[in-house]
């Protein structure tokens, strides 16, 4: 009879003794969503953070609730937030490195999704902290340090765009773009909202890392995946430029064309990449003058002689033009009143007539049969260049470009009244 009253005693205590390592876990869980509550007053909550943490201290080292994926994921969960407010770095790192030992554990532990939450807040909270060090590393200009920092964060969270962004960012100032390149990739292919500018800095980086095969091959696969984005076609434009791959950029978009022919953007962006390459060759000529102007000075008396290759770029450059004014002309036979096509238009068209009134004024006042040549073909370009100049800034008042073009018609024509009037448009608009 004894011995029955001691065993039923025994089932008693050992009841009440799991009863109470449960009941730490439980006392850590409230005081933990105490302490969330009153995170507004940080004095009034401090204290239900020191409970959760002696209460969970406790279930976690007890065989009954140790290995509860609940005591682990509160665990990270407290230490986390124990972290974020420490202001000894020691006692905080210690804490941090609590936390995310327990992450780990929790993530593989929770197999059945039943502390989904938990996890999330501690990540949210392991995070947060891993930006703010990055934040500070970054303002100190420490890049590589915030590289890690916002690594760090990404990894706490993968799906936080922003640590990715901010790695990106932080590991391309301190030239490390290998991983600049990394945190990019990864953000485009989230539901990042400003994936433009990204795939833009994108191929910036590659082309930083003297990397042009990559930089081509990043540009067209958004433009793949974004087909009527003009900030994306003109990037590519840029890079194949760059890369000396126009003429594989015209066959790409010729093709286009072919399987779309009443899309007046892919007309536009053909035009766009022939004006390209003719303002590439207008620097070469530039180049080559002043480099001949400078040996002309060099030796007082002399006179230069014609250089066969500006003249060969001059033609080049306004054939270039010619063929980017047929393929505007086809993207306004669509859209009459498409504003970058009659833009461009009218700047492909004014272009050459400008380089020629420039060049007459430089005519010596003897070749006045010359003069009198190159400025009656000069006007012709003018007038050419008119109506698309004036109705650019019919579809669009506000555009510097179009209203800068008028100008240039005035100009050209000698009308002062009329250039000093757009310039007064363009001195009123608002900056930018």
């Amino acid at each position: 009879m004894k011995i029955k009253i001691l065993t039923s005693a025994l089932f008693t205590f050992v009841a009440v003794s799991a009863f109470a390592q449960k009941g730490e876990l439980n006392t850590a869980k409230e005081e933990y969503t105490k302490f969330d509550g009153l995170r507004a007053n940080m004095a009034l909550a401090k204290p239900s953070l020191a409970n959760a943490k002696t209460a969970i201290d406790k279930a976690s080292t007890n065989q009954k609730t140790s290995a509860l994926p609940e005591t682990i994921a509160l665990k990270a969960a407290i230490y986390a937030s124990l972290a974020s407010i420490d202001t000894d770095p020691t006692a905080a790192a210690s804490d941090l490195a609590t936390a995310q030992d327990a992450l780990a554990k929790a993530q593989a532990a929770d197999t059945k999704n039943e502390n989904t939450n938990m996890i999330k807040h501690a990540q949210v909270e392991m995070a947060q902290i891993q930006l703010n060090n990055g934040v500070k590393a970054f303002q100190n200009k420490n890049y590589d340090e915030a590289y890690k920092a916002f690594s760090a964060a990404h990894k706490t969270l993968p799906d936080d765009t922003t640590a990715m962004l901010y790695a990106g960012i932080s590991a391309s100032n301190a030239k490390n773009y290998p991983d600049a390149i990394e945190s990019y990739k990864e953000l485009v292919n989230t539901n990042y909202s400003k994936k433009t500018q990204a795939y833009n800095d994108m191929t910036t980086l590659y082309l930083y890392n003297k990397d042009t095969t990559g930089a081509l091959k990043v540009i067209g696969e958004a433009v793949a995946k974004n087909p009527n984005n003009a900030d994306l076609r003109k990037r590519e434009i840029e890079v194949s430029l760059q890369a000396g791959q126009s003429a594989d950029l015209i066959t790409k978009i010729d093709n286009a064309i072919k399987a779309d022919p009443n899309n007046k953007t892919l007309y536009y962006y053909e035009g766009l990449t022939y004006s390209q390459v003719a303002e590439n060759e207008g620097r070469e000529i530039t180049k080559l003058k002043k480099a001949d102007a400078k040996a002309t000075a060099a030796k007082p008396g002399t006179k230069a002689a014609p250089n066969p290759q500006i003249a060969k770029l001059q033609q080049m450059r306004n054939d270039n033009y010619a063929k980017a004014a047929a393929q505007y002309q086809k993207a306004l036979a669509i859209d009459p009143n498409y504003f970058e096509a009659v833009l461009n238009m009218g700047y492909v068209s004014i272009a050459p007539a400008i380089d020629l009134y420039n060049e007459a004024q430089q005519l010596p006042v003897t070749q006045t049969k010359l003069y009198n040549e190159d400025m009656a073909k000069a006007n012709a370009g003018f007038d050419a260049a008119k109506p698309y100049v004036t109705k650019a800034v019919e579809l669009n008042p506000q555009s510097v470009d179009a209203l800068t073009n008028l100008k240039s018609y005035y100009l050209g024509k000698k009308d002062a009244d009329n250039a000093n009037a757009v310039q007064k448009k363009i001195d009123a608009l608002p900056k930018q």
